[in-house]
């Protein structure tokens, strides 16, 4: 079964504070939901104008902004905000799933980008990575090493270790090295892992998966008794020898 990932707070100790914007008061009402469980302080807003005056009050240290706004578009509302010197992760959620639009949210100043529909667990997963990266919290109680027989991950400093040798991964291959160390001696499949560790749709081609396993696999059991193992028809496991 998978650990439960650990409550996120600020420096000062208090929760994370996260303004959910978009004019579909459902969608806002089910984030504020998932994302209330998961520890995070949460204020939500219905336009583009309310954004704006709810991010200067709340402060808050991420934001999750739809697009498609009647009054003032999110592209509009991120502009503002940086032009003000705010440089708040930003969680783009729109139904627009065109690659000229995730760049021109990314380009505009954007951290992340989800399409509708999407999953809850997605966004909490993605702000969780975006706070992350932005080194503004850390994690309650929490052990950033994972460990699968010698094989270490150092999920802080991205440092990855076996037998006390480092090993360079991309970001990727830790993306995915992490997910299936989070799961260890649990099979994962393609799709899980697509939906997990790929920012962005891959058309479903579980081609990218092999091949991403194939690249682990040369670095992290090359010579060595193997920990990546295939389950035929299911997907992938990572295990300690026994």
């Amino acid at each position: 079964m998978t650990n439960p990932a650990p409550v996120l707070l600020r420096p000062d100790g208090s929760n994370l504070r996260v303004l959910v914007v978009d004019d579909e008061q459902m969608l806002t009402d089910l984030l504020s939901m998932a994302l209330r469980m998961e520890g995070w302080e949460v204020r939500t807003a219905g336009s583009g104008f309310e954004a704006l005056q709810s991010a200067r009050d709340f402060e808050p240290d991420a934001m999750v902004l739809d697009i498609m706004m009647p009054d003032l578009d999110g592209m509009s509302v991120l502009q503002r905000l940086r032009q003000a010197g705010d440089d708040v992760p930003v969680l783009f959620l729109t139904a627009k799933d065109a690659v000229s639009d995730r760049v021109a949210g990314l380009t505009a100043g954007g951290d992340d980008y989800v399409t509708k529909p999407f999953s809850l667990e997605e966004v909490v997963a993605r702000l969780r990575g975006l706070m992350r990266r932005a080194g503004t919290a850390h994690a309650a109680g929490a052990e950033p090493i994972l460990r699968v027989g010698d094989l270490t991950l150092n999920e802080d400093s991205h440092e990855v270790e076996r037998a006390g040798t480092e090993i360079e991964l991309t970001a990727t291959e830790f993306e995915l090295l992490r997910y299936l160390m989070r799961n260890q001696r649990r099979v994962v499949s393609k799709a899980q892992i697509l939906d997990r560790v790929w920012n962005y749709d891959f058309g479903g081609r579980s081609s990218v998966v092999e091949l991403y396993i194939s690249y682990l696999r040369k670095k992290i059991d090359a010579g060595l008794e193997p920990l990546i193992h295939t389950v035929r028809g299911v997907g992938y496991m990572i295990k300690a020898p026994q």
